[in-house]
């Protein structure tokens, strides 16, 4: 049996958060805590902890939840965030930030922060120009092992109506085949398959930063698939 990973997740209430939750449940390799503001409707079989905490006091949570990884979900929008950008930083940015200072002094191992396809503090558009900033302050945070997840699309159900998203999503099907070569990292992702990602990666050792689109967060998965075959018995006639 592998190593049981403890991992604490940030940003429980979203799509990838969620998506993270449900396919944790049932699983021996996973000990999940989830640190959030408020109570979550947990899934049927859902056996985890719920560490409710004020931002502010996130830290302490964290710690509580003595991770070997945390995984960061954080993420607002434009619109949610009342189109103010102070606003929007708080979240997306010193939120995020903080919650992997913490990570490290709680002696978390990894740290795994959801960001976006494009990302790049040197972007014209707001919302990529404040993924990329993040993703090069946590370089310098210090943490053993940062993992970077820049997924396309992000394709599932939200509590919340984005319309654009929407039709993106019913376009994307039928547009990721066409996407080959330096374009697949563009491709849109299931939010299930994004979650069994990130949870392959909880089980990496090696330390360094790494920065995962489509295309390595398809080999993660098959690296994972294929340890687990190698643990499976031999079946005995």
């Amino acid at each position: 049996m592998s190593e049981r990973v403890r991992i604490c997740l940030v940003g429980a209430s979203g799509l990838t958060g969620s998506a993270l939750i449900r396919a944790s449940v049932g699983r021996e390799d996973v000990r999940l805590v989830a640190v959030a503001r408020r109570e979550l409707d947990l899934p049927p079989g859902a056996r985890m902890e719920v560490l409710l905490a004020d931002p502010a006091n996130w830290g302490d949570a964290i710690a509580a939840a003595r991770p070997h990884t945390v995984v960061s979900a954080l993420g607002t929008t434009w619109a949610k965030s009342g189109k103010d950008e102070v606003a929007f930083r708080a979240v997306d940015q010193e939120l995020v930030l903080a919650c992997a200072r913490w990570s490290v002094e709680a002696g978390a191992r990894q740290f795994i922060s959801l960001s976006s396809v494009g990302a790049d503090a040197r972007a014209r558009g707001l919302y990529l120009r404040v993924k990329g900033e993040v993703e090069d302050a946590l370089v310098k945070v210090g943490i053993p092992r940062l993992d970077i997840v820049r997924p396309g699309l992000l394709r599932g159900k939200r509590a919340e109506r984005r319309p654009l998203e929407a039709l993106g999503q019913l376009v994307a099907p039928l547009v990721d085949p066409l996407l080959g070569g330096n374009l697949a990292r563009y491709r849109s992702i299931r939010a299930e398959v994004l979650a069994e990602a990130i949870l392959a990666l909880a089980h990496e050792k090696a330390r360094g930063r790494f920065i995962h689109e489509w295309p390595s967060l398809e080999r993660a998965l098959r690296r994972r698939a294929f340890q687990d075959s190698l643990r499976e018995p031999l079946a005995v006639e």
